[in-house]
């Protein structure tokens, strides 16, 4: 039997607007990689709309498989200033991302923490840490509920530091897309590489 990895998310993890298809593609042949990710999602918004119902759908129908990863990783639409997507930073966003990981784990799946990718924006030659406090709390949740995180937003901001504005605007999205938050097919291979190295370290398995 084989492993499967299911990415649940938002558009910076989604198909052609993030990294989550550069992550399958790495993966070995035989295991099954679903990137249900989808853009402008948040946290409240993943579930409301019934996507997370087809993940756990997808979980009870999982024993052809040795083992399913869940990778979770929300923040950019939870922030505020996104009407009908935007949760509670105290209240809600905690309690929605402590849930994902205990639903998927009594579905004997293995979750995994993802804190969300850093936006590209420089101010004054620095990243703006705009997703600081979402990444700390997912970090909080990970501690508490014993789950494997990848810190994706340390990591991807300490690159994107390292490289400066022009070489980081290279990851994005070329022409009208252009923007400092989705990613291009080179955005896309630096961030899954940073994730895979990651996986290797903390779900070793």
């Amino acid at each position: 039997a084989h492993d499967r990895l299911i990415l649940v998310g938002d558009s910076t993890m989604a198909s052609s607007t993030g990294y989550g298809d550069a992550l399958c593609s790495r993966l070995t042949p035989e295991t099954a990689c679903l990137n249900l990710a989808r853009g402008g999602r948040s946290s409240g918004s993943f579930r409301a709309e019934g996507r997370w119902d087809e993940v756990t759908g997808l979980l009870r129908d999982g024993a052809a498989y040795r083992r399913t990863y869940v990778l979770i990783q929300f923040g950019h639409n939870d922030q505020p200033g996104k009407p009908g997507r935007s949760t509670d930073y105290a209240t809600e966003f905690p309690v929605n991302m402590t849930r994902y990981v205990e639903e998927a784990r009594a579905l004997g799946a293995v979750p995994v923490l993802v804190t969300p990718l850093t936006r590209r924006s420089f101010r004054q030659g620095y990243v703006q840490d705009d997703l600081a406090p979402w990444a700390g709390t997912v970090r909080k949740i990970a501690a508490a509920t014993g789950t494997p995180l990848v810190d994706l937003n340390a990591l991807s901001l300490a690159a994107v530091q390292a490289m400066g504005p022009q070489e980081a605007d290279k990851l994005a999205r070329t022409g009208a897309n252009f923007d400092h938050t989705h990613v291009g097919p080179l955005g896309a291979q630096r961030f899954s590489d940073i994730v895979a190295r990651e996986l290797l370290r903390k779900v070793p398995d």
